[in-house]
């Protein structure tokens, strides 16, 4: 099959399973009636379970598992806290208009579009043309706007809609603009992340948790992100819920008490440098990766490992599950390395779970805005003697030339670390002042030499004060439920083969509705044992859908396997009720008193349905 046909095949694919979430209501368009807006989309009856599902399931592997901190902070953060975080300087997309019309795309897609489609669909291309759009593909995350104006000028690319020609590249922030109060004097913005309230509430969290490292924080929580022209479907939207983790950690100390539950795991990574290469992804043991230094450290290895454990749980397909690490290219300067989980689907590898070690640098950025320190503390067993930075502000002098600012002057002296300290030093004894930059200030004063005193001393410390690391799983819960529709669908014949039913085979983990019961037929006493049932799976917490419309069994069965139920109780007599499994189509006797336990063993996990079939007595229709 060539690319072009597999494009095809894997579009119709995707139109087969839009179309039977759409239609059975997993998910709408918003604003249906008004035409929807881009990039929007509510969660049906049936989709609002599978998150559901999909988020409990997440805070007992993780939260519980690892005994988290759970908050919840605010989807509208202060101005402030998102530029010590970098987010409103350079939280940015490039972005073109159409010349004419306004119409606004983003830059790289456009440019990525063009090669793809040129790849996919032009065999006249010659073998230099050919290397050229895969190189182009390979570099686009590093061109700078005008490098990437100067390729789609050349390529001669234009707007998809109307043909018109484009603007030039530039910077498009994708945060929503707000304003906190009715003054509109203090700016806002929707968070585009829930990282963030975790970060500044770290010296509490580090307080709850007895003053001791490791720890972890969880949140749960919306997002925004305006996107210029979001497209994929339910893959790129504007609000989206994320579920995050902060798990702080000695920087000299990142090994993982429990990574050896793991470390024989063995599934599907693509290093860095199998990229660069042109090799393809391979399985790896994980455990091997972080001792020949793939993956930076164990901690940020123990994480992969549950990753993988929670998403093949869920129902992703193992063999279309990898772990990529991020390139040079992609990595944040101060990362010390980063993985993201990518699962394939219609669209192609899609990045779900993004797994980071980020250092130090959020809590020295809100440390270093904030003027409140986020640090930790080791108590020595016996003082040590230790060569410590001393930094003496010369408040008179500061004054006299900052007056109002002087505060925060001295703020930014006593933050630096003793790397600028020393620089700093150095060029006020060579030329007796030096540009310092000050963030609270947001600008570069001038310091000389009699307003500061730079040097170093031998103390005796009682205990060592350190700036954590962060290692940061992040999921996006929307895409990984995406990818789990499509692992999840598949089509079948009905029974007289003469159409092809669709089935979504969910785990009962995060299934939408664990049960069916059906009377066989429109009789009092079944509808009335039907009755029953339910109460009991009610009493049991297990959800389930009553059907007594007295249509045929098997266009029930067909209704149900398309919304992803993985049993029907079939109530065909008063003392007992058959069971009938999903995928396997095979069917159990049971009496009407064990039905509901029976249901909660197999949907809990405590059984399995091969385990359920050597206890009761199989049926047949």
């Amino acid at each position: 099959m060539d690319a072009a046909q597999e494009a095809q095949r894997r579009e119709a694919f995707r139109h087969l399973v839009l179309n039977a979430l759409e239609r059975r209501l997993f998910f709408i368009p918003s604003f249906k009636i008004y035409r929807g807006v881009a990039g929007l989309y509510d969660y049906g009856p049936p989709g609002c379970a599978v998150k559901a599902n999909v988020l409990a399931f997440w805070r007992q592997h993780f939260v519980l598992e690892e005994n988290m901190l759970e908050v919840d902070c605010p989807c509208v953060t202060p101005e402030v806290v998102l530029k010590a975080s970098g987010h409103v300087d350079k939280f940015t997309d490039l972005m073109v208009k159409d010349e004419k019309t306004g119409a606004c795309y983003r830059a790289d897609h456009l440019l990525k579009d063009y090669c793809k489609e040129k790849l996919e669909k032009d065999p006249r291309l010659s073998e230099e043309k050919v290397a050229e759009l895969k190189h182009v593909l390979a570099v686009l995350d590093d061109l700078s706007s005008e490098e990437l104006g100067a390729k789609i000028k050349e390529y001669g690319i234009t707007a998809p809609d109307t043909k018109n020609s484009l603007s030039d590249p530039y910077p498009f922030n994708l945060m929503f603009q707000t304003s906190i109060g009715p003054s509109g004097a203090s700016t806002g913005y929707m968070r585009p992340e829930t990282a963030q309230g975790i970060f500044v509430n770290f010296k509490d969290l580090y307080y709850y948790n007895g003053n001791k490292l490791p720890f972890a924080a969880a949140q749960i929580g919306q997002a925004f992100r305006n996107e210029i022209s979001p497209r994929q479907g339910l893959l790129r939207v504007r609000e989206f819920t994320l579920a995050e983790i902060e798990h702080f950690v000695d920087p000299d100390d990142k090994s993982h008490p429990k990574f050896a539950e793991v470390s024989k795991l063995e599934f599907l990574m693509f290093p860095r440098e199998d990229q660069v290469s042109g090799r393809q992804a391979r399985r790896i043991v994980i455990g091997e990766a972080v001792s020949q230094g793939i993956v930076n450290n164990e901690t940020l290895g123990y994480f992969i490992g549950r990753v993988y454990l929670f998403l093949t749980l869920l129902g992703i397909d193992k063999d279309r599950l990898r772990f990529r690490q991020h390139l040079a290219n992609e990595m944040a300067h101060y990362a010390a390395d980063c993985w993201d989980a990518e699962i394939e689907c219609s669209y192609g590898w899609i990045e779900c779970v993004g797994i980071a070690d980020r250092s130090a640098y959020d809590l020295h950025a809100h440390t270093d805005k904030s003027g409140v320190e986020l640090v930790a503390h080791e108590k020595y067993a016996e003082p040590k003697e230790v060569e410590k930075l001393v930094i003496t502000p010369i408040k008179k002098e500061l004054g006299l030339a900052f007056k109002g600012n002087q505060k925060m002057v001295v703020e930014a002296l006593l933050s630096m670390e003793e790397k600028e300290a020393m620089e700093l030093k150095a060029t006020l004894e060579e030329k007796l002042e030096a540009e310092f930059s000050v963030c609270t200030l947001d600008k570069v004063v001038t310091i000389k030499k009699n307003m500061v005193s730079i040097s170093k001393e031998i103390k005796k410390e009682h205990q060592r004060t350190f700036t954590p690391s962060v290692i940061e799983p992040s999921f996006g819960i929307g895409r990984i439920i995406y990818c789990l529709y499509e692992h999840s669908f598949y089509t079948r014949a009905s029974k007289d083969g003469d159409e092809l039913l669709n089935v979504f085979r969910f785990p009962p983990l995060v299934a939408p509705i664990k049960c069916t019961v059906f009377p066989l037929v429109q009789n009092q006493q079944y509808e009335d044992v039907a009755k029953s049932i339910a109460r009991s799976l009610t009493a049991v917490g297990i959800s389930y859908k009553i059907d007594i419309t007295g249509t045929s069994i098997g266009k029930r069965y067909a209704r149900t396997d398309e919304l992803g139920v993985p049993f029907a109780i079939t109530v065909d007599s008063t003392t007992s009720v058959t069971v009938r499994e999903r995928d396997s189509k095979q069917q159990i006797r049971v009496d009407v008193d064990k039905v509901a336990s029976l249901m909660k063993e197999v949907t809990d996990g405590v059984s399995t349905w091969p385990d359920v079939l050597w206890k009761y007595p199989t049926h047949s229709s």
